[in-house]
């Protein structure tokens, strides 16, 4: 676990704010994956594979190179950080 502690100079709380932009930047992200998920199943539709197994095949060079598969790979890694990033801001906790 990590703490993290915020202080601000004036009156105003801190916490709505954080809590405010957390939330903000939650959607963000959420708005991110939908898009990027979107693109992978158009490539699992035009390909069809699902995207695991593109992923293998593709990393045991069973498939050629191609400026698609780029993209697809791309949409694949973005969707794995953004649901890692999601998972972060959903467990931040503020202690009373």
């Amino acid at each position: 676990m990590t703490d993290l502690r915020l202080v601000a100079k004036g009156e105003r709380q801190l916490k709505p704010l954080v809590e405010a932009a957390l939330a903000n930047e939650l959607r963000l992200i959420e708005a991110g994956m939908k898009q990027a998920m979107n693109a992978m199943r158009a490539f699992e539709k035009k390909y069809q594979m699902p995207s695991q197994e593109f992923l293998s095949r593709y990393e045991n060079d069973e498939i050629e190179e191609a400026m698609d598969f780029a993209e697809w790979i791309g949409e694949i890694r973005l969707i794995e950080r953004l649901q890692e990033k999601a998972v972060t801001l959903r467990d931040i906790r503020f202690e009373s």
